[in-house]
């Protein structure tokens, strides 16, 4: 049957239209000169009638033909012919579908802006809806998303929100606003590190008075009853362009402008990425024991590290270590 390479994972020509058992049979046909109905079966480990039911497909597809002169023998369609025709198709599908989509979006909007006062806010009452809202309010971003944070997780904890970092990777901008609590809870500095790696702008404040997330300045979400006492469901809100989305941007911006920044690094700024990001926490109020559990090192060792900083900055308490900081720009 001749030389077998190894497989690429199964199913990955669906993209070209392509089902399990035609993807199979397509394979074998292509690692050999031409093969037969009842050796297809036999190989693919299939009955007759399934093998020649694949062929069929491929033949109609335009994958694979008869070899003239040969009774039930065929062979392969060479695939930069074949599929690369097909996959161009199937991507201007896509595209067409793609800018359907805006135009529908377009008109939805233009729409929405028409609507009466009462229709701009949208009320969802479940977890499950919420936390959908939420993920695509970041896979549709195009530019920006604004968040504010508080502790104890609504929807979905930091850690879950994995929509974010796929976000920042395809160049979205992100400014979150971390509650200081939150940034105690377990898993939160290193996820929050790996988020300013990717590019996030992260900064903390003592104690939020909302959590918020608002998309491209058009949409926002916010839970309407912040604890719900133990109930399975919840109340938010969406909140489409109106004055009341103008205030809750503008609410954030005031925030915003009174927090601490979280880095990793700072142009001009003296300090290393581990120095700098201690400080940082130090700065907006984590205490030294959740930090050194959360980066997984000694207690002392974070006290080491804060005393080096202070003997940088020549100061002699930790308040006279946050004036130099903010004097000489180390954040």
């Amino acid at each position: 049957m001749g030389d077998h390479r190894p497989d690429l994972p199964g199913d990955v020509l669906s993209a070209a239209g392509l089902g399990a058992e035609e993807e199979a049979a397509y394979r074998l046909l292509v690692r050999t000169a031409e093969v037969e109905v009842a050796e297809l079966a036999g190989e693919l480990g299939v009955a007759d009638e399934a093998a020649r039911r694949a062929l069929g497909s491929l033949l109609a597809k335009g994958l694979a033909r008869a070899v003239p002169g040969e009774n039930d023998t065929f062979t392969a369609v060479a695939p930069d012919v074949a599929l690369a025709a097909r996959l161009h198709r199937r991507q201007e599908e896509v595209d067409r579908a793609r800018q359907a989509v805006e135009q529908l979006t377009g008109e939805y909007l233009a729409h929405s802006r028409r609507r009466e006062a009462a229709q701009l806010i949208e009320v969802v009452s479940s977890r499950a809806v919420l936390r959908e809202q939420l993920r695509l309010m970041q896979d549709n971003a195009r530019h920006e998303v604004v968040s504010l944070c508080r502790a104890g997780h609504v929807a979905m904890t930091s850690q879950e929100n994995t929509e974010e970092l796929a976000a920042l990777r395809r160049g979205v901008g992100f400014r979150v606003l971390y509650e200081r609590a939150l940034l105690e809870e377990p898993g939160m500095l290193v996820n929050l590190a790996e988020g300013i790696t990717l590019g996030e702008q992260a900064r903390a404040f003592p104690e939020l008075p909302v959590r918020m997330m608002i998309a491209d300045g058009e949409l926002g979400v916010l839970p309407l009853v912040q604890h719900t006492g133990g109930l399975t469901q919840l109340t938010a809100a969406l909140v489409r362009p109106s004055s009341l989305l103008d205030a809750l941007k503008a609410l954030f911006e005031s925030l915003w402008e009174r927090a601490t920044p979280v880095s990793l690094t700072t142009p001009g700024s003296p300090l290393d990425a581990d120095h700098l990001y201690l400080l940082s926490l130090l700065l907006a109020g984590v205490p030294d024991k959740s930090i050194a559990t959360q980066l997984k090192v000694s207690q002392r060792t974070v006290q080491r590290r804060i005393t080096h900083l202070m003997e940088r900055a020549g100061a002699q308490t930790r308040m006279q270590l946050a004036w130099h900081a903010a004097r000489e720009n180390w954040l």
